[in-house]
């Protein structure tokens, strides 16, 4: 009977120690509606047992899409990986906050070997003590919410990871496609070169112009040349940023295809501004606070000091009998009450506060420059399509005839084909401010910027989050 007692004695113990869990949040969340209809790399839970990198891609050829890249970048890039991994290490953390404690048993024998009728083992007395600790002030359910905001705070990071390499994927892409057509404009400028010096050298052979012109001349389809070989680089390297973005050494694919010229209005800053609470920098700072009131409240909780209950069961050899043993064990909170841990997590807290509100005006300044950019480059390529470069290529055209027919000197000739060709180049550079300027926005705001003129609908996912 009183072996049941006691089995029943330290179930009821390891029972008052298991009180007090806090379920878990979920950590994966897709709170920001760019890219999220791309599929991005995730790795598998601990309870499948697998442990592997991203998966395996097949190297693009030929040519490859926006689309195609963001996908590739997304499932391969190995930041992100290591993000998404650093999530599944946070969820580790949190089942490992909410284990119990380990009982301890503790052996002790007395009266052994002693001397007269306590010599030997004849008079020892044998105690077998199982002892636990049972955390007082929900000690154990603050650890385990701590635990769980943290896991939030490492899903917000690989999320803003997400949108990192989705924005910095699509700068790269827009980047290929300027200098495919940069290294298209210098070869137009070559063959341009190739035809003022034919003209050219024809009056010189007319005798109607000195040979200096055709040296001058010469002297251009070098320099364009030259340039020419500039472009292929520069094209090259820019290939190479691309297929970076999904781990790869080098690039595989033979050209981007995208829409480049392709430039929208410009929502007002105002409209921009609206949706700037949803940008992970900004949204991600009201998990981070209550992460940092979750850590004063368990610093709080460590004031209450712990029990130790212990019992066991006693054996007296002398006299062949058996006792039950009880103990309890209560630390005396006289100095340390832990006021260092309350001061550090309240000031933790206080500081948390201000960085939100710098990054509040971060992101709000970031927006406005992006905003800037993107309007100025979107005047700027409307003007130079629309304007600019029509004039300046009836200009070229007129000045090479009137050339030929002795109406022009050569500078007028020259002069007219740097206009259009630094137009042109500018007109490209211009496109790429656009794109650019673009993805850093709507890497700000979370969304694409032509959905930004509709009416806002929340998704049942951004609803939930914000409730």
């Amino acid at each position: 009977m009183q072996e049941y007692a006691w089995r029943f004695g330290l179930v009821l113990l390891l029972g008052l120690a298991g009180c007090a869990s806090g379920p878990a949040g979920p950590a994966w969340r897709e709170l920001r509606p760019l890219g999220s209809d791309i599929q991005a790399y995730r790795p598998p839970p601990a309870a499948s047992g697998a442990v592997s990198g991203p998966l395996k891609i097949e190297e693009p050829t030929g040519a490859v899409t926006l689309r195609k890249a963001l996908s590739l970048a997304l499932m391969s890039n190995p930041e992100l990986a290591a993000f998404g991994w650093e999530v599944r290490a946070a969820e580790a953390r949190e089942v490992q906050a909410g284990l119990l404690p380990n009982p301890e048993v503790e052996v002790e024998v007395e009266e052994l070997a002693g001397e007269g009728e306590r010599s030997g083992f004849d008079a020892a007395e044998m105690s077998l003590v199982l002892g636990q600790l049972i955390e007082l002030g929900g000690k154990r359910a603050g650890r385990k919410k701590l635990a769980a905001l943290s896991t939030a705070i490492g899903a917000w990071d690989y999320e803003s990871k997400r949108l990192d390499v989705f924005t910095d994927t699509v700068r790269a892409f827009v980047k290929v496609l300027a200098a495919q057509r940069r290294l298209a404009l210098s070869q137009d400028s070559l063959g341009l070169a190739e035809q003022v010096r034919q003209a050219v050298s024809e009056r010189v052979k007319a005798g109607k112009v000195s040979p200096l012109e055709e040296t001058k001349a010469g002297v251009e389809l070098s320099i364009g040349r030259i340039k020419l070989e500039q472009a292929k680089r520069e094209l090259d390297a820019a290939r190479e940023s691309l297929a970076a973005m999904w781990g790869s050494a080098a690039a595989t694919f033979a050209r981007a295809e995208g829409s480049f010229e392709t430039i929208d209005e410009v929502p007002p800053p105002a409209q921009l501004m609206q949706h700037l609470e949803r940008s992970p920098e900004i949204a991600r700072w009201e998990t981070e606070l209550e992460q940092r009131r979750a850590a004063l409240d368990l610093e709080k909780a460590r004031r209450i000091p712990d029990l130790t209950v212990s019992g066991g069961v006693q054996r007296l050899n002398e006299t062949n009998d058996r006792a039950f043993v009880l103990g309890l064990s209560v630390p005396l909170s006289l100095f340390n009450r832990n006021q260092g841990g309350i001061s550090e997590a309240r000031h933790n807290l206080l500081k948390a506060v201000e960085h939100r509100r710098a990054a509040d005006v971060q992101v709000r300044t970031a927006l406005a420059r992006a905003h800037g950019v993107l309007s100025s480059s979107h005047l700027e390529a409307s003007i130079l399509k629309n304007d600019v470069l029509p004039a300046a290529l009836q200009a070229f055209a007129a000045s090479r005839e009137g050339y030929r027919q002795g109406k022009f000197g050569y500078l007028q000739v020259l002069d007219a084909q740097r206009t259009l060709l630094d137009a042109r180049a500018q007109y490209i550079d211009a496109l790429a401010r656009y794109h650019i300027a673009l993805a850093g926005a709507e890497r700000l705001i979370g969304r694409p910027l032509d959905v930004v003129s509709q009416p806002t609908e929340q998704s049942p996912e951004e609803a939930k989050d914000e409730e």
